[in-house]
Formats: structure tokens, sequence, C-alpha cells
């Protein structure tokens, strides 16, 4: 990957761990899944008029906006509304990147090398640490919802993948169309009409501006930018970057919502780190030279999975 590309990358890890901090700043006057829905409504308006329609085929604009908008963002938001902690959630939700690995292999046939696999082992035990004991920074639901938005991220990193989407921007918009009805009605199930309609009718500036952080900053901007770097690369190589995410959550938390971190907390956060670290290394010169193949054939192909 290029220096530039990784560059990008680090941003975007910037971004979305600030992002953390946003969403609890939102849903102190915003029911979870109505600021979700809100996110995708002001992503996907004015500029699903102005880009053209994905090269992708229906069912992958479908799937990526169901999965990544309703399952992933859903069930976060739901998590932090529940009890978790937004420096935590940035760290347990790069499970992600743990899960890509592992599917990626298993449906894309992008072979992890060994370094990897054992990164997934030690990530997993951190991840383990974390669920047994979060310092009282998280209840059993919000941590549970987080790890469900952390495997959601995974399937939707391999559909933006085998989609072959050759304009990720556009995706990204036209799929943000899909997630506003099914959150907004399951707000109503959940929360009731009434207050979803006076959350909406009665907006304040502080709402306004977390959904247009986590709207335009962090759904256009920050997946405008990783969509592109896993169509030109792979979602092996590029999930990991998402190591960097909690390390930009944890201490903007800190330093914005004075969340304190406890020793289990740190012990955990780098046992995942560590394993993260082994995730992003440099595979094997043969895999090297499998993954240089697939980008100079174009963003649709993937690599046969070998025996």
């Amino acid at each position: 990957m290029k220096a530039s590309h990784r560059l990008l990358a680090v941003l975007v890890a910037a971004i979305w761990g600030v992002n953390f901090v946003v969403i609890e700043v939102g849903l102190r006057d915003l029911p979870p899944l109505v600021l979700t829905a809100l996110r995708f409504v002001a992503a996907a308006v004015p500029l699903v008029f102005l880009v053209p329609r994905p090269s992708a085929r229906l069912r992958y604009v479908l799937g990526y906006g169901l999965v990544l908008g309703v399952l992933k963002f859903g069930a976060l938001f739901t998590a932090l509304a529940a009890g978790m902690s937004a420096g935590l959630a940035s760290l347990v939700l790069q499970a992600q990147a743990l899960m890509s690995v592992l599917l990626a292999a298993a449906v894309l046939g992008e072979r992890p090398a060994r370094a990897q696999l054992v990164g997934v082992l030690v990530g997993s035990v951190g991840i383990g640490v974390l669920a047994v004991d979060s310092g009282g920074h998280a209840t059993v639901i919000g941590f549970v919802l987080t790890l469900f938005a952390a495997a959601s991220w995974a399937v939707a990193n391999l559909i933006m993948r085998a989609s072959g989407e050759t304009r990720p921007l556009s995706l990204l918009v036209w799929s943000s169309l899909v997630p506003p009805l099914p959150l907004l009605g399951l707000a109503g199930v959940i929360d009731g009409p009434q207050s979803v309609l006076a959350a909406i009718t009665g907006l304040s500036w502080r709402a306004l501006l977390a959904v247009a952080y986590v709207a335009y900053v962090s759904t256009l901007v920050g997946f405008g930018i990783w969509n592109r770097l896993i169509a030109r690369y792979s979602v092996t190589r590029v999930a990991p970057f998402s190591l960097l995410v909690p390390v930009f959550g944890i201490s903007a938390a800190w330093l914005l919502l004075d969340e304190r971190v406890g020793p289990t907390e740190l012990a955990a956060a780098a046992i995942v780190l560590a394993g993260l670290t082994l995730v992003v290394r440099r595979s094997t010169a043969d895999r090297d030279t499998v993954t240089a193949a697939s980008e100079s054939r174009g963003p649709g192909y993937a690599p046969a999975p070998t025996a």
C-alpha cells in the first residue's frame, strides 16, 4: 500500500475515533435509532441527486445499506445509549478487523498469513478480557451489541469488496437511502411514535451538529476513503488499519468526556492492539504476489482459495 494511502487510512481512524464522542453527545438529545436514521438521511440528501448510480448490482447496494446502516450503526448507537462508554466502544468495535480477516479468507479467498492468524487469536484474548472485566464502563447488553456491530461491519467490508464497485462514493450515498425507514420503524416500535416525532421536530443545535459530523465527516469522508481503499487493495490489507481508531477514541473520550481508563482496560487494549498489529503486518512474499496480481486485475478480482 502506498504511503499516501496509509496516511489516508490514519486520517479515517482519527475521524472515526472522535466520532464516538460525537455520538455520545448526540445521544443526549436524540434516541439512538433516530440519530442513526438522521445520519443516513443527511448522508444521502442532496448528494443522491448529484452523484451517478453505483456500478454494482442492486443487491449489493441494498445489502450494504442494510448491514452497515441498520445492523452495524443501529447496534452501535443503541449500545452507547445502553451504557457502553465511548472509549471502550471504540476498542471493542475493532474486533471487526479480526472478523474481517477470517471472513475474507473464508468467503473471498484472501488467505491470511500465519502472523495474521496469530494476531486474530491474540486480539480475541484481549476482547475476552474486556468481556470478563470492563471496569464498570460497559453493560452486558452494551458489550454484546458492540460485538454485533463489529461483526456487521466485517460483513459490510466483504459486501463492498465483493461488489466490484468502481465508484465507492456512489455506493455509499445511494446505499444511505436504505437505512432511514427501517431505523425509524424500529425506533417507533421501541421508543414510540410520539417520542420519535418529538425528537425530529425538536432538534437542538447540539443534535444538528452531531448529525452533521456523523453524516458528512464520519460517513461521507470516512467511509468514502475507506471504501476506495478496500476497492483498490483488499479487506485483509485495509481493515486492520482500524487498530488506530481506539487510540484516537479513548484519547478523545478522556479529553472531552473525562472518561477514566482502568488498569484492566489498559491491559486489554494493549493485548488487542498487539493482536491487530500482527494482523496488519505484511504477509509472506507469496501473499504479496497474489495481492499485487489482484490489484492489477481491478477491484472486482479476488484470488481463489488455496489448499
